[in-house]
């Protein structure tokens, strides 16, 4: 009896079996269905002057190269890492942050068995999550093998993360691709956003040693990542983002609106509602009815740089707000604890919107620039 005891105890903490991505229920968006990527993306564009147009979402009909794309940390599953299960909030990232690369590109998004939200505010609030990140990371492997084995067939493919995502892909570059050219082949290029990937201070290289930041957008095989905050609201002195823990380096920085350095105006598609569905309506210009849309546009009043100020390394968000503007002065964005923002978080929740037409933009140039080179 104890040696079956002892038998079932260890069945019972053994490993978790692999996540099995032949089974399509296991993937949040694949090409060729209706899934969480094949939703409405049309956007309200709203003028200085508050009249306002919609600007319609078409997805490319034959789209040259592919996109996998890996979520950040939504799961609202009661465990310390998720199950595989397709809930709202996976469906609603999947629709805020990857699915307007639709229009360039075929997107792949696994579900993995992330760390969930009530293991991250665990860990906030100083406690012990029980979570396995590991778990997570080879889920996100297994997805991109099966992806290369079942469906590249010799295709360019750009990868695209956020937050936990970002930090999934993080990994797995410097795992699978940092140093090793024949890996590289297919990788246009790779997008980890709202993650502190560090560089040498003033270079292009770091945990990532020969994978570097992108310098300009014909630039393939580099990285397109920054974490954001608002100009008036700089990183803190004990920031979670921006700030490296690590003597001589920085956390990385590349602004896809003007890859060569500077400010530019940013094409950001802002969401209605927030990353994490919580949000109540927002009053995007005076005397406007409600914006109906899952999206909004408000041309030239955000721009972005990245900037090195006070040991922080970031970009950052402008608002060129105007008295005579029609349109808000302000956006959402920031993290919220009831009434409480939290500072060091910057604009976490809207990292990839502040820039989402940019990024697509982006996107298809350096596969353009790929293709040439495969040539």
């Amino acid at each position: 009896m104890l040696t079956a005891a002892i038998a079932l105890a260890a069945a019972q903490t053994a490993a978790p079996a692999p996540a099995d991505y032949r089974d399509m229920a296991n993937w949040l968006c694949r090409p060729g269905r209706e899934d969480s990527c094949t939703v409405n993306l049309d956007a309200t564009v709203v003028a200085p002057d508050g009249s306002r147009t919609i600007e319609k979402f078409t997805a490319s009909a034959n789209p040259k190269f592919d996109c996998f794309y890996v979520y950040p940390t939504v799961s609202t599953d009661q465990t310390p890492n998720s199950d595989l299960s397709i809930d709202a909030a996976e469906r609603r990232v999947a629709m805020i942050q990857a699915a307007r690369f639709r229009s360039v590109c075929r997107v792949y998004a696994p579900m993995y068995r992330q760390v969930t939200l009530k293991a991250l505010q665990a860990v906030m609030a100083g406690q012990t999550s029980g979570a396995d990140p590991v778990l997570g990371y080879r889920d996100v492997q297994a997805a991109f093998d099966d992806y290369m084995k079942h469906d590249n067939q010799g295709r360019g493919v750009i990868l695209i993360g956020h937050s936990q995502g970002a930090r999934m892909l993080s990994q797995l570059l410097e795992r699978e691709f940092d140093g090793k050219p024949a890996a590289m082949k297919p990788i246009i290029s790779a997008m980890p956003i709202g993650f502190n990937l560090d560089v040498a201070s003033g270079q292009r290289t770091g945990t990532l040693k020969t994978i570097p930041t992108c310098a300009s957008a014909t630039d393939i095989g580099c990285v397109v990542t920054y974490v954001s905050f608002r100009a008036t609201v700089p990183p803190p002195a004990r920031s979670r983002f921006a700030r490296s823990t690590t003597p001589g380096m920085q956390v990385a920085c590349t602004n896809p609106a003007a890859l060569g350095g500077g400010s530019a105006p940013l094409d950001a598609y802002l969401p209605t509602g927030s990353l994490l569905g919580t949000a109540s309506a927002f009053v995007w210009s005076k005397d406007g009815p409600p914006v109906t849309t899952n999206f909004v546009k408000l041309p030239g009043l955000i721009s972005g740089a990245c900037v090195v100020k006070d040991g922080a390394s970031y970009f950052e968000a402008t608002l060129n707000a105007d008295p005579s503007d029609a349109r808000t002065d302000t956006i959402p964005g920031d993290v919220m604890v009831g009434p409480q923002r939290l500072d060091d978080w910057g604009l976490h929740l809207i990292d990839m919107n502040l820039a989402m037409g940019d990024l697509v933009k982006l996107a298809e140039t350096q596969y353009a620039a790929w293709a040439k080179k495969q040539r």
